[in-house]
């Protein structure tokens, strides 16, 4: 059965009942569609961090950078050529735009779009008040408690697309989850997106390290979809990184070209470590990075207007006394707080935050820092939360451990993100008829009827008394995530995927690795 033809009621048929907490969890830690949503619609406001004052301060800054300054954009004569013919005014690989000329592109920029997966229910919605959490993205090396540190391999590639399948807190199978090293560098991702084609069926992000495999990337999706169904529709999308400062590459712009000729997705993002790539101070990282996501957003709708494209954003600050990296800070927290707003006037769908640490172990700084900002993403109204699983080691490592903490922690969200039910049920007067002053309410009917789905249950957290705990070997919360994804792994069942698909697919993917030679640079 094509993808396009299949009903959402043949493709998700809820996972039946069976007794005991123990099952329960075992459904929640495990259950590829335990929880059965396909994205969150958050019932939590945004929260506005900034006076509309300073907010179009910051408009009006972005605003004289791409007027004065501009942007470069390097190595692509045809990208100068649409800004040139747009209204910008281009002088050799600098563009520079008159005010207002880039809102004026953007309006053919859908505010909302749909992300179409193989398995229908899981299909998601970006933009307006959903939620999509993805995990993380583009580490070189892998880590777990049992073999430390070490590169990414094919196998490890893999592993963490079924447990991102796995868990029911996830909606995305994320893109570059760590780079397969064992893999020549020109070949690894046909590896890559074939591998999110058969082990997950939820939707997926392409190739972006050069025009071509963007385009292989765009290929398999259409062998998968329909090339008619892909021409209509979003079923891939490329995750695109701005050179901050102030700088686009021909390799980007390219890439972006595939996918918004091809209607599908671009997500525009910069870069910038405060001190490093932008200014050391928050409203003024802010401000370049708005005016460049906004010239990258508007380059998507030159090349196809009406191409689905998120603003995205990626903050972070710098030790200054080291220069060293740090994630999870306060700083780059109100950014996205200010960013979300920014987003919001723009009409665009935004990308922003994560699970951000850089610690070394899946340890309280790594989920002290993670919470600080993954919390940021949540309250700053992000759209779609790329690296919302795995991330540590600034970003250089996809730690197993730390993946089953915070897609737990992602669980805990869901709940946050529902906000609080004013109903009948929930003021619970009835439960009063049996309950009266003094007394508790543990076993009455209201209790009893709402028990199961009152509170968030966590797969990972232990809550004995520290008796129990300590007699039962003093678990610490990395070594259950460790138990945990092994567990998983070990119960994990790929999704079906018509035969006939799946042998266009790897013939695809063998022919287009016997066309090349090896390249390991």
């Amino acid at each position: 059965m094509d993808v396009d033809q299949q009903t959402e009621s043949e493709a998700f048929k809820p996972a039946t009942r069976s007794g005991g907490r123990k099952a329960r969890k075992a459904k929640r830690a495990h259950g590829p569609v335990a929880h059965g949503r396909p994205y969150i619609s958050r019932n939590l406001p945004p929260y506005d961090a900034l006076s509309e004052d300073n907010l179009v301060r910051i408009e009006q800054a972005a605003e004289k950078l791409l007027a004065e300054k501009g942007i470069d954009f390097r190595n692509d004569p045809e990208t100068l050529e649409l800004w040139k013919k747009a209204g910008a005014d281009v002088n050799g690989d600098r563009v520079r735009f008159p005010e207002g000329l880039l809102q004026e592109i953007l309006k053919t920029a859908p505010a909302q779009f749909t992300q179409h997966a193989r398995n229908p229910a899981n299909t998601i919605e970006i933009g307006g008040g959903n939620v999509v959490f993805a995990p993380s993205y583009g580490s070189p090396f892998v880590m777990d408690l049992d073999k430390g540190r070490r590169y990414g391999t094919i196998e490890d590639f893999q592993n963490f697309i079924k447990l991102a399948q796995s868990s029911p807190w996830l909606h995305h199978s994320g893109g570059t989850i760590c780079e397969p090293v064992d893999i020549p560098v020109n070949k690894r991702h046909l590896d890559m997106v074939l591998a999110h084609i058969t082990l997950s069926d939820r939707p997926f992000l392409g190739s972006v390290t050069a025009q071509e495999r963007a385009e292989d990337s765009v290929d398999m999706a259409r062998i998968l979809f329909g090339a008619g169904f892909v021409e209509k529709n979003c079923v891939i999308m490329g995750n695109l990184n701005v050179n901050s400062p102030l700088v686009w590459d021909g390799t980007m712009t390219s890439v972006m070209r595939a996918y918004a000729r091809a209607n599908q997705g671009t997500v525009i993002v910069p870069f910038i470590l405060g001190g490093a790539m932008g200014p050391v101070t928050t409203a003024g990282a802010i401000a370049q990075a708005h005016a460049e996501t906004l010239a990258g957003c508007a380059l998507s709708q030159l090349f196809r207007p009406g191409a689905p494209v998120i603003y995205g954003n990626f903050l972070s600050s710098m030790s200054l006394r080291s220069g060293s990296p740090t994630f999870g800070t306060p700083e780059p927290a109100h950014g996205s707080l200010v960013v979300g707003q920014l987003a919001r006037r723009a009409k665009l769908p935004l990308r922003c935050a994560g699970n951000f640490t850089t610690s070394k172990l899946p340890d309280a700084q790594a989920m002290n820092e993670g919470t600080m900002s993954m919390l940021s993403a949540i309250h700053c109204g992000a759209n779609f939360v790329l690296h919302s699983a795995g991330f540590l080691d600034g970003l250089l490592s996809m730690s197993y451990e730390k993946f089953m903490m915070d897609a737990d922690f992602c669980g805990a969200l869901h709940t946050y993100l529902d906000g609080v039910t004013v109903d009948d049920n929930a003021l619970a007067i009835e439960a009063y008829d049996q309950v009266g002053p003094g007394e508790h309410f543990f076993g009455c009917d209201h209790t009893i009827k709402n028990y199961q789905t009152a509170f968030f249950d966590s797969s990972l957290s232990c809550n004995l008394p520290y008796e129990t705990w300590s007699e039962a070997g003093s678990v610490d919360a990395a070594t259950r995530a460790n138990t945990a994804w092994k567990e998983t792994l070990a119960a994990y069942e790929a999704p079906p995927l018509d035969s006939g698909i799946r042998a266009e697919l790897e013939d695809f993917v063998a022919r287009k690795k016997a066309s090349m030679e090896d390249r390991w640079y």
